[in-house]
């Protein structure tokens, strides 16, 4: 069941579409990180301008050094000692959808331990983004059941996989990472 939703997620990314997924926090829309265009949709759908950077998604620690030029010494502490889910934001992102990226040239990256996502990034072998999904300025869905119709239209392909769960996740904490180590909390 999960590895069949797996596959025809990952169909739909190598197309550049646009799935809604579970993920180590809310539901999430995703699409392929490096794809320019895939990404416009994502925040065509969120009706959200795209000065807004949006997060992404790895399976591991080692994929963060691909997608950051230089990772500070602190941020595997960070990822290993977390004991719930962390994002942090990375100056100097590389190897991603330009329009991805905040002004400022950095992304938010969350290493997840959560069984699907991390499946799908694994097999998918690239960043997936994940926004929360909902319109921009509405609240975040926590389970399947809070996602409008709009969403659920405006996507290539809705995973039918932890639709019926009840339990409200959390958003993950956010930190921003400056080059010399600072740490700045954005979301506890």
């Amino acid at each position: 069941m999960m590895i069949d939703e797996i596959r025809k997620a990952c169909e739909v990314l190598q197309r550049g579409g646009v799935i809604l997924y579970p993920t180590d926090t809310v539901w999430g829309i995703g699409c392929d990180a490096t794809n320019e265009e895939a990404v416009r949709k994502v925040y065509e759908i969120k009706h959200r301008a795209d000065s807004k950077a949006m997060l992404v998604l790895v399976d591991s620690p080692v994929k963060v050094d691909f997608y950051v030029e230089d990772v500070p010494e602190v941020a595997w502490d960070l990822i290993e000692l977390s004991t719930k889910p962390l994002t942090i934001i990375y100056d100097g992102a590389r190897n991603l959808a330009p329009n991805l990226l905040a002004d400022d040239g950095s992304v938010g990256i969350r290493v997840t331990g959560e069984p699907f996502s991390k499946q799908l990034c694994f097999r998918f072998r690239k960043a997936i983004v994940s926004t929360s999904a909902n319109i921009s300025g509405q609240p975040a869905p926590a389970v399947f059941s809070e996602i409008s119709e709009e969403i659920k239209q405006a996507v290539d392909y809705v995973v039918d996989y932890r639709r019926e769960e009840t339990g409200h996740p959390k958003p993950s904490g956010i930190l921003k990472l400056g080059k010399n180590g600072e740490i700045k909390i954005i979301r506890e």
